[in-house]
């Protein structure tokens, strides 16, 4: 009984608007103080939740990323994935599109490509005489290639929280971020001949090596994060450090776009924005372990098999609930709460767990497209002028390729783990 009336009380403060962080702790020591245990424990499982040496990733990315926005290096992808695909119709979304693919590999974060590259993304496009509508739904839905293809915040979050290899889970990202953008591609494509939109630019060879040069460095990010991790050169944690140092060097050395007042502005964002995660890492945590010590993993799994022993069934049923969850609560949160219950049931009917990270993780992405929470949408919303409801109706016709991929990665799980199997077995 206390357990659901932690749950009342969590969703309740969620609905007063009180932070994510600050409602789990609230509804964690409502609990804590009805079942008569020490206050202590509350302390102890959330300092346990976030001394967890792999989390040191998300600083060093966050700050990668923040690094990257604020040296002028989002303007160089875009010019990049201009000259390889402005010249189809409907040329800048496209291009929208494949800028994401390419910021993917350095910030690791929607909101991040969103606030980067949504600003000057969306003003290309109005420019260009495309519809608000249009530009934001698209806008909007590419970002979310962000946190699947390598690096990926929430792919950290969910191998700690899973004890699952984060190098496994980068790398079976890939594949299923590729997919993604394709999908997206094709949606662009339908709208663009719907709509009659043009061309941006005719393709030119010239034009591919001069902003190819130009990005080069930038490009190198994602090249050194992987390619580091999958050799065997760093773990992902010291690859965040890397890419980080990286980002540093290339505004400071090479670009010289990063002041010292700019570096300080982009290192208290990183500290918020960090310190915000981990609040929300250490009341999961204890969240998560009232769950288990409630049997909630084992009661949900009897619940399930009282309605189907199907494996297909059970895995739409877990993406319903992790789509649910993802309307109205922020993605780390999520995270750390869904994978302990979860985690036994896929086991049970012989799901991967890298493979369940994946899919978990662009269901929740899924989520930040949707009201109420909606953050992507937020964000656009600010660096636009559009109104949020405007914001909320462009996006959902892209969220049915989205959709889409889920499914078929759901169900075809080689397209997430076939890659990071051959890559093991060699």
């Amino acid at each position: 009984m206390t357990v659901v009336l932690m749950f009342v009380s969590l969703f309740a403060l969620m609905l007063m608007r009180v932070p994510i962080a600050f409602a789990l702790a609230l509804s964690c020591i409502g609990y804590i103080a009805l079942e008569g245990l020490p206050p202590v424990l509350l302390m102890h499982n959330m300092v346990n939740g976030m001394n967890s040496f792999p989390l040191l990733a998300i600083p060093f990315f966050i700050l990668a990323g923040a690094l990257m926005n604020s040296s002028g290096i989002t303007s160089r992808i875009f010019a990049f994935a201009r000259s390889i695909v402005g010249w189809m119709h409907g040329g800048l979304g496209h291009v929208n599109v494949g800028a994401s693919i390419i910021f993917a590999g350095m910030s690791g974060a929607a909101v991040a490509d969103a606030g980067g590259l949504g600003a000057i993304e969306i003003k290309a496009m109005r420019d260009a005489g495309y519809d608000d509508d249009f530009s934001v739904g698209v806008t909007a839905a590419s970002s979310t290639i962000g946190p699947i293809i390598p690096p990926s915040l929430p792919l950290v979050i969910f191998g700690v929280m899973a004890s699952v290899s984060i190098g496994d889970l980068f790398v079976a990202g890939i594949v299923p971020g590729l997919l993604m953008a394709l999908a997206l591609m094709i949606m662009v494509w339908f709208y663009a001949r719907r709509r009659g939109y043009p061309t941006d630019t005719g393709f030119s060879v010239s034009n591919v090596g001069r902003t190819f040069v130009s990005a080069f460095l930038p490009l190198m990010t994602p090249v050194i994060i992987v390619g580091g991790i999958v050799s065997g050169a760093f773990t992902p944690t010291e690859a965040a450090v890397c890419a980080a140092a990286y980002a540093l060097a290339l505004g400071v050395l090479v670009y010289r776009t990063i002041t010292v007042r700019s570096f300080v502005r982009v290192s208290m964002e990183t500290i918020e924005t960090t310190a915000s995660i981990m609040l929300i890492v250490g009341a999961a945590t204890v969240f998560a372990w009232i769950l288990t010590a409630n049997q909630a993993a084992a009661q949900f799994a009897d619940f399930m098999f009282s309605i189907t022993d199907n494996r297909n069934a059970i895995l739409l049923i877990i993406m319903l609930v992790v789509l649910i969850i993802g309307l109205f609560m922020e993605t780390i949160a999520a995270i750390s709460i869904l994978v302990p219950v979860l985690l036994p049931i896929s086991a049970e009917i012989g799901v991967d767990p890298v493979h369940l990270g994946v899919i978990i993780i662009l269901n929740l992405m899924i989520g930040l497209l949707t009201p109420p929470v909606g953050m992507v949408l937020f964000v656009l919303s600010k660096v636009s002028g559009v109104p949020f409801g405007q914001c909320v109706r462009a996006t959902m016709p892209f969220l049915v390729p989205l959709i889409g991929v889920l499914l078929l990665l759901t169900f075809v799980p080689a397209l997430t783990l076939a890659l990071p199997e051959y890559l093991n077995s060699n």
